[in-house]
């Protein structure tokens, strides 16, 4: 590997040549908060000759050079120098406009106008909107990426702003003085950013720069696993054309999935589930090495990519359920996936990603992914959202065992991989006396609103068990307290215990409004013949209180322990 260094002011690198960010680079990520210290580094409080750290460069042909560190702040000092030009211009100086114009954008040897900076990810908007000198501009924003660029060229706009704001409030200069000390202040900051010194490290060929952007970081933004698995994905599978690069367009495409969704689906980590419910366990900081040992032909790059789209629809759905289109039948499956969302666990997600798979493909009946989902969802009922007990690992090793194994049996053996599973949660589920303690804990009234959503989901859950003539939607539903909230007629009854869930039933707002501040033996005539469900214990109450609350909680307790989430 031949590598050459040099020093250069920031204008020097831009007369070099032209610059391309290549088709393994990541998107520009920089935050406002990147770009203001940049601003204050480079421009606020820079000395002479500031050095702003080194630029990584490999020969993409004459004149031509890929940038493989350095992006960000090569595109960031274009936004600065584009944002000066546009205050030069405006302000009348339109020839030192043109000037910087050049080194924005200039005609090579056919005489064609080209970017000095050039990228694909961004486009049209850093093209359309910042680097573009006459006209309008034409573009709008599609992606995440021209968000932050738009943030970051409308910041870096403000601080200039901001900059000349004392000369123009200068009312003891004249209108020709103002105008010339705003000119001695854009060449200023014009010749401080073109004075920025830089090494430039220059690498031979793009085989060079593969191996380099896997061991470099950016300013304030490491690598993250997805950077590298881009970069390894488009490496193995070569541009075929020029103009169309599928590989990073199809990878690209599964961010921009998880980015338009209503969740937080995280792309790093459905790169590491999707491992789990396929490969041997590893860590997400050890991921990338083990996607390298074990994908490192054209094929399996081909096959791994086409998995990833695949398991990134379902990734999805499992995040956000309302995305599918679910059949009667299959009702039951998207139930357990908003009760898991809920829940707000992880560790069980390389397995149902298996699951789902496996369904959806074809290869798993729906009486067998109804019984892997409801079991799942069972077990952190009770370990995850009432009881709050934490796994050392070995629940997310489970998991990602019987994940893989669960993908690699055959058809009648997958039957035996989820009832395996059951077995295992079945042993780790909590005891009853640690259940009925924190169930107790559940609350819910106006002043006690973090369990809303879970009281909802545990009351239509028992309503859709006892009486499935009534089907309900829990979400939509409103909680009734017995003992009315607030102005008590019987003090003895605290809110915390108005609030506890043997007080509570799940009505629906036509209901709500015929029972509400009624006294208690009102409110039960009225509940005697509506289609809402009433369990045992309070069928056979006439009168109510603190004890007879705590009792209905208990008795709940059991019903949900024994009955309703077992396993």
């Amino acid at each position: 590997m031949k590598i050459e260094s040099t020093d250069r002011t920031v204008d020097q690198l831009l007369r070099m040549g032209y610059f391309k960010i290549p088709r393994f680079q990541r998107a520009y990520s920089w935050e406002k908060a990147e770009v203001e210290d940049f601003w204050r580094d480079t421009v606020v409080e820079a000395d002479s000759d500031y050095f702003i750290g080194s630029l990584v460069l490999f020969r993409y042909g004459e004149n031509l050079y890929g940038i493989v560190d350095g992006q960000q702040r090569l595109t960031t000092i274009t936004m600065l120098l584009c944002a000066l030009r546009n205050k030069l211009s405006v302000h009348g100086y339109s020839e030192m406009a043109r000037g910087l114009q050049n080194l924005i954008e200039r005609p090579d040897i056919d005489n064609k106008n080209q970017y000095v900076l050039q990228t694909e990810s961004s486009y049209p908007f850093l093209q359309e909107h910042i680097q573009k000198f006459d006209g309008p501009p034409k573009a709008g924003l599609t992606s995440g990426e021209e968000a932050r660029l738009r943030n970051g060229f409308e910041y870096i706009n403000l601080s200039l702003d901001e900059t000349l704001e004392s000369i123009l409030n200068d009312k003891s200069l004249s209108t020709q003085k103002q105008k010339v000390a705003i000119k001695e202040r854009l060449t200023d900051i014009r010749d401080c950013i073109l004075r920025l010194k830089l090494i430039i490290v220059t690498l031979q060929d793009e085989e060079d720069a593969y191996l380099i952007f896997e061991t470099l970081n950016t300013r304030g933004k490491d690598l993250t696993v997805s950077d590298l698995v881009r970069t390894h994905i488009t490496r193995l599978l070569p541009q075929p054309n020029r103009n169309v690069d599928r590989a990073k367009e199809r990878f690209n495409a599964i961010i921009e999935s998880f980015e338009a969704s209503q969740e937080e689906i995280s792309i790093n980590s459905f790169l590491h589930h999707y491992w789990l419910s396929r490969y041997e366990y590893t860590t997400e900081k050890k991921l990338y090495k083990g996607i390298k040992k074990r994908i490192h032909t054209a094929d399996e790059t081909k096959e791994y990519l086409n998995s990833l789209e695949t398991d990134a629809t379902y990734y999805r759905v499992i995040h956000e359920p309302t995305r599918g289109k679910w059949r009667i039948e299959q009702r039951c499956l998207r139930d357990a996936l908003n009760a898991l969302n809920l829940f707000r666990v992880r560790q069980q997600i390389p397995f149902v990603l298996s699951v789902f798979g496996e369904y959806e493909e074809g290869r798993l009946s729906l009486q067998h992914t109804r019984r892997a989902l409801e079991a799942v969802e069972n077990f952190h009922f009770l370990f995850t959202a009432v009881t709050s007990q934490r796994s050392s690992g070995g629940i997310s090793l489970m998991y990602a065992l019987h994940a893989r194994e669960l993908r690699g049996a055959k058809p009648r053996e997958k039957a035996r991989v989820i009832n395996e599973l059951v077995e295992k949660l079945r042993a780790k589920r909590p005891d009853y006396q640690e259940f009925e303690a924190n169930f107790r804990g559940i609350l819910c009234s106006e002043k006690y609103t973090k369990d809303k959503a879970l009281v909802q989901y545990i009351l239509g859950h028992m309503t859709n068990a006892f009486v499935p003539s009534i089907s309900i939607d829990w979400s939509g539903m409103t909680i009734e307290h017995l003992a009315n909230q607030g102005g008590r007629a019987s003090s003895d009854i605290s809110d915390e215990e108005v609030a506890e869930i043997g007080n509570l039933l799940l009505v629906s707002e036509a209901l709500n409004s015929k029972l509400r501040n009624k006294a208690f033996s009102e409110k039960m005539r009225i509940l005697k013949n509506a289609p809402v469900y009433r369990d045992n214990f309070l069928k056979e109450q006439t009168t109510w209180g603190a004890k007879k609350i705590r009792q209905r909680t208990d008795h709940l307790a059991k019903i949900a322990y024994d009955q309703v989430w077992k396993l």
